[in-house]
C-alpha cells in the first residue's frame, strides 16, 4: 500500500520544528529515521496532515560522555552509532550488548534513538534499556522542556508520554555503579525479529554478597518494566540455586504476556523464566570478575 497523502516540511532548527508541530494541531507527526513511522502510513493505520522530517536538526545528533560516567544522547542519534560507539560499549556494556539485537543492520542505519522510544513498542530493546538504565528523557515543547523518568514515559503498548506539541531532544543515562556485572538475554523467532521475550540485568557485588542489582524484562507486558521483587530477592544475596530459583520465580509472576500467533502467553512467562536464571548467573560471574564468553 501507499501512504496517504500528507504536507511535508523540513525544519532547520529545533525552534521551527516545535513551531511546525504547534501549528498542525495535532494532525502533525515527526519523522526522523522512519523505520516504524513509514509502516504504519503505508497500512493506512495513521494519516497525519504534515511530516516534519528534523533530520537537518544538527543539535539533536550527538553521543557525549559526562565527567560522572553518564551519557547523554541527542534524540537522532542512530541505533548503529550506539552499536558501534566505544564509548557506549565501555560505560554501558549492557546497552551495547542489546543493540546487537536490534532489528538489521539497514533499520540500525536509520533508526534513530528518539523515535524508537516514542514508537513505545513493548517489544523493542531501547525502551527496555531506558527503564533499566533509569533514564530521564528530556521533551521539548513551545511550552518550554521537561523531564520524564524512563519508567513514566512508557505509558502503554505504543504509547508514550510524549503530547501532541512535544518532541524528544535527549536521553540522559546516569552512570552505573564501577565493576558492576550486566547481561542480556533475548529469544526471537529469527534474528533481528521482535523478541518473543528478553531481559537486562545490572548487578553490583561486594564482599560476595549483591549490593544494587536491576532487572528489566521486555515483551512480556505492555510496557517494558523493572522486576522490583527480583531485585529485592537479590539483595544482600549470593547468587546460589536458590535465589536463582527464587529470582525466576518473580519474574514469572510479575509478567503478563500476551498470547498472538508467535506464542502463548504461557510459552512467553516459562521463556522469561529461563532468560532470568540466565542473566542473572551471567551478570554474578561478572561481577566477580570473571570472564564469561556467550
Amino acid at each position: 500500500m501507499k501512504p496517504p497523502k500528507f504536507d511535508y516540511v523540513r525544519p532547520q532548527t529545533l525552534d521551527e520544528a516545535l513551531a511546525a508541530l504547534a501549528a498542525a494541531e495535532g494532525e502533525g507527526k515527526i519523522i526522523a529515521g522512519g523505520q516504524s513511522l513509514m509502516p504504519m502510513l503505508n497500512f493506512r493505520l495513521l494519516s497525519p496532515a504534515v511530516l516534519i522530517d528534523i533530520n537537518r536538526i544538527a543539535e539533536l545528533n550527538f553521543l557525549e560522555e559526562q565527567p560522572d560516567g553518564g551519557l547523554r544522547i541527542g534524540a537522532l542519534t542512530r541505533h548503529h552509532t550506539l552499536e558501534t560507539s566505544p564509548v557506549v560499549e565501555r560505560l554501558f556494556p549492557v546497552l551495547h550488548d542489546a543493540m546487537q539485537f536490534v532489528a538489521h543492520l539497514a533499520i540500525r542505519n536509520r533508526g534513530t534513538i528518539g523515535g524508537s522510544i516514542t514508537h513505545a513498542d513493548p517489544a523493542a530493546e531501547l525502551p527496555m534499556m531506558m527503564v533499566l538504565l533509569d533514564a530521564e528523557i528530556i521533551l521539548a515543547s513551545p511550552r518550554g522542556r521537561r523531564t520524564v523518568p524512563a519508567e513514566e514515559f512508557f505509558v502503554a503498548s505504543l504509547t508514550s508520554a510524549v503530547e501532541e506539541d512535544e518532541i524528544v531532544i535527549e536521553i540522559r543515562l546516569p552512570a552505573l555503579p564501577s565493576e558492576s556485572g550486566w547481561a542480556f538475554e533475548e529469544v526471537a523467532r529469527r534474528s533481528g525479529d521482535f523478541a518473543l521475550a528478553a531481559i537486562g540485568v545490572v548487578m553490583k557485588v561486594e564482599d560476595g554478597i549483591v549490593t544494587e542489582s536491576r532487572v528489566g524484562v521486555m515483551g512480556v507486558a505492555d510496557t517494558p518494566m523493572r522486576v522490583y521483587d527480583a531485585e529485592t530477592i537479590l539483595f544482600n544475596q549470593a547468587c546460589d540455586e536458590q535465589t536463582l530459583d527464587d529470582v525466576v520465580k518473580a519474574v514469572r509472576e510479575a509478567v503478563a504476556p500476551a498470547t498472538d500467533l508467535h506464542a502463548s502467553s504461557d510459552y512467553r512467562r516459562h521463556l522469561v523464566g529461563v532468560l532470568a536464571r540466565r542473566a542473572v548467573a551471567t551478570a554474578w560471574r561478572r561481577a566477580l570478575g570473571e570472564k564469561y564468553d556467550q
